[in-house]
């Protein structure tokens, strides 16, 4: 009872106590500055965001911002002088500097921001993996990967793969679909609808069906939903569907962990696949439901927990809105083992990962598998521009993802060159842009920025603690957006956007009492107790 009585006299403290925020801003024309002291009133100075917050559904404590590692942000980052590339390094990663991002995600193989296709096994049949290896990786991502680690030793990692070494798949090459950006013939596209059948040009009865990949719906359209994504499902898997295929690929996720171990590379997450529903000109592979359920059930949960049980299992990453698709795979990989798996546990997977089309299924999967982690997996990566629409976007992902569960937060690219061009022609934002000499390229003439993104995540990830609580969420209404979270020391922080083009006055609920402020027109905010 004492005790009760001392935490209840805290918490009137609390509530009754001056309550004191300092607000930082950021705009397009001025990024991140201190504007001032804001304390908490009994009354609301203008109408709060919303009437009601948004309905937080077991939320879990956040854990993690982060970014991915690619060999094409190492090319960018190596134009630069030292002195510079550690000042990067340190703003992005040590603990005392912008960012502090403390998670990694990692590829098998090569991704799309690879400088070209590669593979850490290119023998084919070499099913028992003799000539498994990481010595290309060694050679350029891990030498990025350590750049980081000087800044942020405690870094922990995840892994998923683009695509399997090409021999592991039915059209036999890194990519699914053909394009001018690489080498597949345009015939084999057939393969990714070939077992659906539909109108022939050949006569009635066939099942051919003209079957081709709509480049359209490929385009990155900034964050543009309403539209079902993809608009057809493919028919059949691409990696091979043969027990010693599916046993190998299993093993190869654990002696990738391995050989990233000697590097003092910890891995302790594994999903098995990047967008398996982007079918891709760049590294991918597609996957039917049926595919997934059997290789996350049958070989990599078990591969896993035979050599390492210290290994989280989640699934994804999802970048599909089909909701009823994905509900089938996850209810799958939840549900109770049957007699041929009873030697598992009950649930193969902790957690989901969701990225793109896939942010729709947020609310459903809280919901109805409140026991699974969700995280945002990867941010969407924007098209060269590095503007601050971009930035606002970014933002609102932020915003978004994290208010309705996701407990991990992963940004893609995190520095390129001029528009961030790839080998397989998209053009993508990062975080900081190096801006190579107009006369050709080189380290000499080479400069860099922090771009609006930069500043959106730093925001979030400055002041937002592994260990926060989510207080509140308010989905965006008339341009306007807040979130509130307490730290693990108490404080807490009050999160807030404003895109419209003029100054908005917002009060926003905190506790029994109101935060009254003026956001700037198109500003980012951020207001942290004392």
């Amino acid at each position: 009872m004492k005790k009760l009585t001392i935490l209840f006299l805290m918490a009137v403290g609390l509530e009754t106590s001056a309550q004191t925020f300092t607000q930082y801003t950021t705009t397009e024309q001025l990024p991140w500055h201190t504007k001032g002291k804001v304390s908490l009133s009994t009354k609301a100075k203008a109408q709060p965001i919303l009437n009601s917050q948004f309905s937080i559904v077991n939320s879990k404590p956040f854990k993690a911002f982060g970014t991915c590692f690619n060999e094409l942000d190492l090319d960018a980052i190596r134009l630069l002088t030292k002195e510079e590339q550690e000042k990067i390094m340190h703003d992005i990663f040590a603990p005392d500097g912008d960012l502090r991002f403390t998670r990694g995600r990692l590829t098998m193989n090569a991704n799309d921001y690879s400088r070209a296709w590669y593979s850490c096994d290119t023998v084919a049949g070499d099913f028992q993996l003799k000539y498994f290896n990481i010595e290309h990786d060694k050679e350029n991502v891990i030498q990025l990967i350590k750049m980081a680690q000087r800044w942020q030793p405690a870094m922990t990692f995840w892994v998923s793969p683009w695509s399997p070494p090409a021999w592991m798949k039915i059209n036999q090459d890194y990519c699914v679909a053909s394009s001018p950006y690489n080498t597949q013939p345009k015939e084999k596209d057939y393969l990714l609808f070939s077992l659906t059948p539909g109108p022939s040009p050949k006569g009635e009865g066939s099942d051919y069906q003209e079957s081709t990949v709509d480049p359209d719906e490929m385009k990155f359209a900034n964050g543009q939903h309403g539209r079902l994504f993809p608009k057809k499902l493919a028919s059949q898997n691409y990696f091979i569907q043969d027990p010693r295929y599916l046993q190998a690929y299993a093993n190869m996720f654990c002696k990738f962990i391995d050989l990233y171990a000697e590097e003092n590379i910890p891995i302790d997450m594994v999903m098995y696949q990047n967008e398996a529903y982007s079918y891709t000109p760049y590294p991918g592979c597609a996957w039917t439901a049926e595919g997934t359920i059997r290789f996350n059930k049958e070989y990599l949960a078990p591969a896993l927990r035979a050599k390492h049980p210290e290994v989280k299992l989640y699934v994804g990453t999802f970048n599909t809105n089909r909701q009823d698709y994905v509900e089938k795979i996850v209810s799958a990989l939840t549900a109770p083992a049957n007699s041929q798996f009873s030697i598992l546990n009950s649930q193969l997977i902790e957690g989901l990962g969701f990225q793109w089309e896939g942010r729709e299924n947020l609310d459903y999967m809280r919901e109805h598998h409140s026991d699974l982690h969700m995280i945002s997996s990867e941010s969407e990566c924007g098209n060269g521009q590095m503007d601050w629409r971009a930035g606002e976007h970014t933002f609102y992902l932020l915003h978004e993802y994290i208010g309705r569960g996701c407990d991990e937060y992963y940004n893609w690219n995190f520095i390129l060159c001029d528009q961030g061009r790839s080998a397989w022609g998209w053009k993508q934002n990062a975080l900081v842009q190096v801006i190579t000499s107009p006369t050709g390229g080189g380290r000499e003439g080479a400069t860099y920025r922090y771009t609006p993104e930069y500043y959106a995540y730093k925001h979030f990830s400055h002041f937002v603690e592994p260990g926060s609580t989510l207080l509140a969420f308010y989905p965006i209404k008339d341009g306007l957006q807040a979130i509130v979270f307490q730290r693990p020391d108490g404080r807490r922080v009050v999160i807030c956007g404003n895109t419209n083009n003029e100054a908005k006055p917002l009060s926003i609920p905190v506790g029994k009492r109101y935060l009254n402020a003026n956001l700037a027109a198109h500003s980012f905010n951020t207001f942290v107790e004392k």
